[in-house]
């Protein structure tokens, strides 16, 4: 019987292609000329400030090398000085970098001197505020509110605090303030730099 019985092809589902999905899209900040001075400064801080540990020095200068500055910036910020400083640095890899760096900003402005970078930078207001913080922070270490120490730990909170005064800012900052007048060792060791900038940020974030 089964000669006479017809037999149909089994049903085949039919096959789903995979969909690729999109590489994901670069943002605005992560573009290599769109340079948020801001953090231009903060960088220079972390290459200048003393007793600075070779892995943040390595940090900061890949961190530069993703970004090419105007070279306005490079002058007004004093950025270049600090990283012309480190092609003499004793460790070689942090030279080594420090050259890679340089040669890359004095490269690509030379091929393209007129054209103008993003750049983004604080208004007024969040200055003033900012230089408040600076003064609170002096008085509790017993610096001058322009010291490059001051400067750098108010930098970090800023950063972290997603470069905005918001509530995460001003609590960090009344905290340091109190911990840093009314600690002695934690006063001690982030001046001897036994505490980094960013744990200190870190530890006290609010």
């Amino acid at each position: 019987m089964d000669r006479f019985v017809i037999r149909k092809p089994k049903f085949q589902k039919p096959a789903v292609k995979k969909q690729v999905k999109p590489k994901g899209q670069a943002t605005l900040f992560s573009l290599k000329r769109v340079v948020v001075v801001e953090d231009i400064k903060r960088w220079k801080c972390i290459l200048e400030l003393p007793n600075q540990s070779r892995a943040n020095l390595l940090d900061t200068l890949h961190e530069l090398k993703k970004k090419i500055p105007s070279e306005d910036i490079i002058r007004s910020t004093k950025i270049g000085e600090a990283v012309e400083k480190l092609q003499t640095h004793s460790d070689e890899e942090v030279s080594g970098l420090a050259h890679e760096v340089h040669d890359q900003w004095e490269t690509f402005i030379k091929a393209n001197r007129g054209k103008a970078n993003i750049e983004v930078r604080c208004d007024a207001a969040t200055e003033k505020l900012r230089m408040n913080a600076r003064r609170l922070l002096s008085e509790a270490l017993s610096m001058e509110a322009d010291d490059s120490l001051v400067e750098c730990i108010e930098r970090e909170v800023f950063h972290q605090a997603s470069r905005l005064i918001n509530v995460h800012y001003r609590r960090t900052i009344r905290a340091l303030v109190f911990a840093l007048k009314h600690k002695a060792e934690t006063r001690s060791h982030v001046k001897d730099g036994t505490i980094t900038i960013n744990e200190l940020a870190r530890s006290h974030k609010k």
